[in-house]
């Protein structure tokens, strides 16, 4: 006989394996491939005796892996089979690779989904324009915060053939309070010259006189003892204490942190370091720091240029430090 009605759609459907009757007996074991299975309930099942659906509870019951018909079954009776629908209303597992998008319910956009300190699903609530994704280990949710210490590059010189200064006159001003400066395989048309810089102030102009600016400078030789030099007054920021050579092996790189140069109450002061190689395989590791001396002036730029001679080659960058 034909089951007619709308075949169910989701479930655990099992047939059971075939069971003989027994003369004088109404209760059967139910398996699958010869293992005890447990219906969720005779409401969750198909039983078919004698070509005819039987009517769950009225016709049969079940307990645990037995299934018990309303009255004893007799030599000639057949049952056709025993199919089981499991929960009808649980999806169960679903297969791998199976879920696609269009099956998650629709959340908020820029939530991502990450789980609680009980390994529920959680939904992280979606941060501001420039936030990053931190962690705070094991135990804590993940959350969208301020980056820290994230460099946003603002300006990039690439010296290929020969220029008297690298300047940036852009983007320096009260959106950060720390400006990197970096300079990579510099190198220097004239032999034995130092990098330096000049702030430009309000004016436009970089300030080349009037000894505004005052440095200390203290290196190490590979082949020689530490060295210092120092100014209280120049017309020029010295980058290191070391010279450069200008044959091809002879470059310097560096970096140098610019603070506050907006400011209006106090000189501007920078730190860093640099490293360099000379003509005799001389290695040289230079630390730094320095000051202009105008307390109330702003520094709208930095040029960079040797103490002689144009700049032959290098790579130079800045980024304002959030």
């Amino acid at each position: 006989m034909a089951y007619i009605g709308k075949t169910p759609i989701v479930g655990n459907f099992q047939k059971c394996d075939a069971i003989t009757v027994v003369n004088g007996q109404a209760a059967y074991t139910l398996q699958v491939s010869s293992t005890n299975v447990i219906p969720e309930s005779s409401s969750h099942m198909l039983v078919s005796l004698n070509g005819i659906l039987q009517a769950p509870v009225t016709s049969f019951t079940v307990s645990g892996a037995t299934l018990t018909f309303a009255s004893n079954l007799a030599t000639g009776d057949v049952i056709d089979f025993v199919i089981l629908l499991g929960n009808v209303l649980d999806l169960g597992t679903p297969s791998d690779d199976t879920v696609t998008l269009a099956k998650m319910a629709s959340g908020t956009d820029g939530n991502i989904i990450s789980y609680d300190t009980s390994g529920n699903p959680v939904a992280v609530a979606t941060g501001t324009d420039g936030q990053v994704l931190t962690s705070s280990g094991a135990g804590a949710v993940c959350a969208f915060e301020d980056a820290s210490n994230v460099h946003v590059l603002l300006g990039t010189s690439t010296i290929t053939g020969s220029t008297a200064t690298v300047d940036f006159t852009s983007n320096i001003n009260s959106t950060y309070k720390n400006y990197l400066f970096t300079y990579t395989d510099v190198r220097p048309i004239t032999d034995d010259a130092s990098l330096q810089i000049r702030y430009h102030s309000a004016s436009g102009s970089p300030v080349s006189s009037g000894s505004k600016y005052t440095y200390s400078n203290y290196y190490i030789r590979s082949t020689t003892s530490a060295v210092q030099t120092t100014s209280s007054g120049d017309d020029e920021l010295r980058l290191g204490a070391g010279s450069v050579g200008n044959a091809t092996a002879e470059l310097l790189s560096g970096q140098f942190i610019l603070h506050n140069p907006a400011g209006t109450d106090g000189k501007k002061l920078m730190h860093g370091s640099s490293t360099n190689l000379q003509g005799d395989e001389a290695s040289i590791l230079s630390i730094f720091g320095g000051a202009y001396k105008e307390d109330s002036v702003a520094i709208t730029g930095v040029q960079f240029l040797f103490s002689s001679g144009n700049i032959a080659k290098g790579i130079f960058k800045f980024y304002g430090i959030k």
